[in-house]
Parts: structure tokens; sequence; C-alpha cells
């Protein structure tokens, strides 16, 4: 494998900056279109009378193939270089976009989805093309600005229910197409290649899949499947969610549901720098517990209880009106947004050589917590009738994450700080304290 240089004088700190901003603008605009069926599912939910698993099958497809190109894209970023692959790919998603609007049958808007989706494996192509631009001591910063791209998902719940209401729905996939064109030829002209940043040939493609063997890799699978992949899933759920919870207006419910999506995405940068500065672990184990005791009050559903007193029966309503929701899913946002952050700074400490095919691996598993959730979600709702049944099922995958950091990380330090060190210059002496005697 060759060794991966950064930016060191004037002119490579300049391609570097160019590289991340080109690489930064591409990442919004695809993340932009993969959250499309945040908005625009809400009026197809109508007009083809689609129930909660139906609409979460809808929003999550996209999501399906974003995640499964994860893999073949970082690989293929590691072999060819990110300025190629990220053009090449907003090329091929663009025409499939367009085709959007002339779907008329749910079976067309899955069929379609599903090469829209395309666009959101430019997370993988990113990671590694941005890292390799810059130091390890940088490296945290520079992702986390790279990642801020998922913004994308706030600039949708703008852009889209503006459209939407002007035009009807079936104009925002001919926006959002031009835009993707558009930009992938900006992406071109300011993004650059470095031949040193390049994968040796002599790496098989098998050599670099045998990473899904590390355990270490799984459990950053784990942390990423709920910092990113309940963004995700979440930045698709919400708008209906305000709709149908508490009766608001698309517009409205939309610019609320952004107080969740753009700290989520815009403070990745804060949260890159944070793990610079702090450690991956620390940020990280922080992120859990925040996220644990927001989606633990989230979780409550609103409920009337009616209580016999001596003066007779007294009722007493407890849930979150739509205030205090926002504010928790803001909290909730910006923790999702550190330890997206955390969790790539992980990789970028851990596997340097390798971040391509690991970013993608982790990209992997976050892309598909992405795609189940908002499926599970509304399979709970058709069962229980309990739409804050979506956080119940978050706060699991919270505990899952905390035990496991807990044990592999946690008590581990607290042992190995507990061992006293061994001195190997000590004499060892016998029961009587004599000097044991060695052969000569």
């Amino acid at each position: 494998m060759t060794q991966t240089s950064t930016a060191t004088d004037g002119p490579s700190r300049r391609r570097a900056l160019s590289v991340l901003i080109a690489s930064t603008l591409a990442f919004t605009v695809c993340f932009m279109v993969w959250m499309m069926f945040a908005v625009v599912g809400i009026p197809l939910r109508r007009s083809l009378h689609l129930n909660e698993t139906e609409f979460g099958v809808l929003a999550a497809l996209p999501v399906l193939t974003g995640s499964l190109v994860r893999v073949p894209l970082g690989i293929w970023t590691d072999r060819y270089g990110g300025r190629i692959v990220m053009t090449a790919l907003m090329l091929a998603t663009a025409p499939a976009i367009w085709l959007m609007s002339y779907a008329t049958a749910y079976w067309q808007l899955l069929v379609i989805g599903l090469f829209v989706g395309l666009a959101g494996g430019s997370f993988s192509v990113g990671t590694p093309y941005v890292a390799r631009w810059f130091p390890p001591e940088k490296r945290g910063l520079a992702m986390g600005v790279f990642g801020a791209g998922n913004s994308g998902a706030a600039v949708n719940k703008f852009v889209a229910p503006a459209i939407v209401v002007a035009f009807g729905w079936a104009m925002v996939p001919q926006v959002y197409a031009v835009i993707m064109l558009v930009t992938a030829v900006v992406f071109w002209i300011l993004s650059s290649s470095d031949p040193s940043h390049l994968v040796s040939e002599k790496v098989r493609f098998v050599d670099q899949l045998r990473a899904l063997k590390d355990p270490t890799v799984l459990k950053y699978c784990q942390y990423y499947s709920i910092v990113f992949g309940g963004y995700v899933a979440l930045s698709l759920w919400m708008v209906q969610y305000y709709v149908g919870e508490y009766g608001l207006d698309l517009r409205v419910a939309a610019l609320l549901a952004a107080c969740f999506s753009l700290p989520g995405g815009v403070l990745r940068a804060v949260g890159g720098w944070l793990s610079d500065r702090y450690g991956a672990h620390r940020v990280t184990w922080w992120v859990m517990w925040v996220s644990w005791v927001c989606l633990f009050l989230l979780s409550y559903p609103r409920t009337h209880l009616i209580i016999a007193t001596v003066n007779g029966a007294k009722g007493f309503d407890i849930g979150l009106n739509v205030i205090g929701f926002t504010v928790l899913m803001f909290v909730l946002g910006i923790a999702f947004a550190f330890g997206k952050a955390s969790v790539f700074k992980y990789i970028g400490d851990e596997y340097p050589d390798n971040i391509g095919t690991i970013s993608g691996i982790v990209g992997l598993a976050g892309g598909l917590g992405g795609f189940l959730l908002p499926i599970l979600f509304g399979l709970l709702v058709d069962f229980t009738g309990i739409r804050s049944s979506a956080f119940m099922l978050l706060y699991g995958v919270v505990w899952v994450s905390l035990i496991w950091m807990y044990f592999t990380e946690v008590r581990t330090k607290d042992v190995l700080a507990a061992t006293p060190p061994v001195s190997s210059e000590q004499p060892v002496r016998t029961v009587g304290s004599q000097p044991a005697e060695t052969e000569s």
C-alpha cells in the first residue's frame, strides 16, 4: 500500500481545502436527494392511500441501495480515487431522479427509488477521499466538515415543501436532477487527484473485505447504526410524525423537523473538532448517554390519567407538547451529529491505511439502520397505534451501544488502570528474601 500524503505546504493546503469544499457540497446535494421522500412522500401517501408501513417502505427503500453500495464504492475510492468515483456516481444518479416525476403507481416509485438511492453511497466516497488530504491531527475535523453534508436532509425540508405547494410533488425530482448535474460539474472543476492516495493494486478485494471479521469494526457498526441510522430514519419520519401527532401543516411540520435535521448535519464538524481534542471514546460515551435521556423522554406517549380522589375523579394529561418535543429533538440532533463524527474519528485513528473499506462497512451498517428503522417504525405504529413507539425502539438500540461500550472500552480501561505495572528489573526473591540463584 502506498503512503498517504497530506497537505504540508501552501499549494497542497489550498488543494486540500478545495477538495473539502467540493466534496462537502457534493455530499450535501446527494443527501438532499437521498431524503427526498421525507417530504414528497406526504402527498404521495395521501394520493395512493398508503398505511404507515407502506409509507415506511417507500421512504426507506432508497436508503437500502445507498447503503449496499457503500462498501464497493469505498473500495473503488481506495483504488481509483474519489474524484472519478464521486463524479461518476452523481452523473449516473441524475436520470433516475428525473424519471421519478413520471411515476404514477406505488411499485414504480419503489423501483425508481432504488436507483435514486445510489446517491446515498456518496458518503463512502467522500470520507476516504477527504481524509487522505489532511494530517491525522486534523483528520477528525476534516471528516466532520465533510459529514456536515448530512444537513442536506434539512435543505430538503426547506426546498421541497415550497416546490410541492407551488408546483406539485412531481416538480421536486426534476429540480433535484438539474441540481445534481450542475453539482457534478462544479465538483469536477474544484476537486483534485493525488496518485499517492490510491491503494496498491497488489491489495486484493478479498483482503480488504476481511475487515468484516474484526470485532472492533462490528462495534463501530453498532454505534453508527444509531447515530447515523437513527438520524436518517428520524429525518425521513419526522415530517409525517408532526403532521399525524400534532396536526400541523406540511410546511410547518417540515420547518420543525429541520430543527432536528439541521443541527444533526451542520454540527458534525464541531463533533469532529471535539473528537480531535478529547478523543473519540469520550465524545461517543457522552453522546450515548445524552441520546439515552432524550429518547427516554420522547418514548413516553401522550397519556390521559383519571385518578379517584376523596373529592371525586380528576384527570391529568401527561405528554410532550410540540415545543417540548421539538426541543428534545434539537438536543438529540446535536448528540447524533457529534456521534457521527466521533465514530469516524475512531476509524481514522485505527485504520488510516484502509479508511475507504472500513468507512464503507461502517457506513453500510448505518445506512441499513436508516433503511430498517422507518419500516419498523411503521410496523410498530400499525401494531400498537402509538407513534412514540419509534422512540422506544431507538431507546433500546442505544442501550445495546452503551452496554457494548462499557464492557469493551470503559471497563477495560478501568481494569488496566487498576493493574500495577510489572517491572522486569526487579530481582526474583525466594521466600526467605534471599536472591535467587541464576544459572551461569
